[in-house]
């Protein structure tokens, strides 16, 4: 009988086994190959390198992720160790520096243009039959006028030209010329006059009615105040409807415009003047309870409807 062998040993050339599967064996029949397919060993090695290079990639990501949180976490520290502070000086100049280049707009500087054209200095001469005058009071009364039509119709106080024998106002552009009295309305202090001469360029000021006036507003007073002018001085309105009486008892003046905008002997007549360059009332009186005839902080306007009825306007 012949014996079998308990193993047989198979030519190396004849094995066949899959590279990289694990618990394979030299013994082991090749898997079944589709045809087209890349052979096993193929496809292993395939996907060990396809790992490789994603596990590549994704250490890089993590890096450029790392590094960009590092620059923008640690970019204040560098410049706050690389900015110096400005000192006090620097800060200034540089203020200087930008102001010089473009001045701030200053809206009663805008307000003072568009009315300056239509304000005139009033002065009424008292005539020579007249008493010789108090101690320190003059032959003469200095006011403020504003026009309102290009015709010459100027507004201003009663009681700077009234009893005047001869009224004269003169221009922005230093123009002079006799006026005479069309119109007064005592009751509000108002008087409408009429000048003789007109400059060429004469400009009739914008008015506006008081309606939508609140305390608080600001305000431009515009005049002659002791004769010096043109001059304007700023401040805001202090109240509406206000009631003032004059210091002999004489006047009194109602519905009123209070504002703190300094106003003095002289300013009596002139516009007063909101930030648009409108003109809302005419300058008429100062409180001051003491003998001395001088601003302290309270001026009086007559509201300028009531002044446009006194010259023969429509009413807003």
């Amino acid at each position: 009988m012949k014996r079998v062998p308990l193993y047989s040993r198979t030519p190396e050339r004849t094995r066949t086994f899959t590279v990289g599967a694990p618990n394979s064996s030299p013994h082991a029949e090749p898997a079944p190959q589709a045809e087209g397919d890349d052979p096993p060993g193929v496809l292993s090695r395939t996907g060990q390198r396809l790992r490789g290079s994603l596990r590549r990639h994704e250490r890089w990501a993590w890096a450029t992720l790392a590094l960009t949180l590092a620059t923008v976490l640690g970019w204040p520290t560098w410049t706050r160790n690389e900015r110096q502070i400005p000192s006090f000086e620097q800060i200034d100049s540089a203020m200087r520096e930008s102001i010089a280049k473009e001045p701030l707009a200053a809206a009663a500087a805008h307000a003072y243009e568009a009315v300056i054209g239509s304000v005139v200095r009033v002065v009424g001469e008292q005539p020579p039959e007249r008493p010789d005058p108090k101690e320190g009071e003059e032959r003469r009364s200095v006011g403020t006028g504003v026009g309102i039509v290009d015709k010459g119709l100027i507004l201003t106080n009663l009681h700077v030209v009234h009893g005047a024998s001869r009224i004269r106002v003169t221009f922005w552009n230093g123009l002079e010329s006799d006026a005479t009295l069309v119109n007064m309305q005592p009751e509000n202090d108002l008087a409408v006059l009429q000048a003789a001469t007109l400059p060429d360029d004469l400009e009739p000021a914008t008015m506006r009615s008081t309606g939508g006036l609140r305390p608080g507003d600001e305000v431009i007073a515009v005049g002659y105040p002791f004769g010096i002018g043109p001059s304007t001085s700023q401040g805001v309105v202090s109240g509406l409807k206000r009631e003032f009486r004059s210091p002999e008892g004489k006047r009194i003046l109602t519905n009123l415009i209070q504002f703190d905008a300094a106003a003095n002997p002289g300013n009596s007549g002139g516009p007063l003047v909101t930030m648009d360059g409108n003109v809302v009332g005419i300058v008429t009186a100062i409180m001051n309870p003491t003998e001395a005839r001088t601003f302290i902080g309270i001026g009086f306007a007559v509201p300028i409807e009531n002044a446009a009825t006194a010259a023969g306007l429509p009413p807003f």
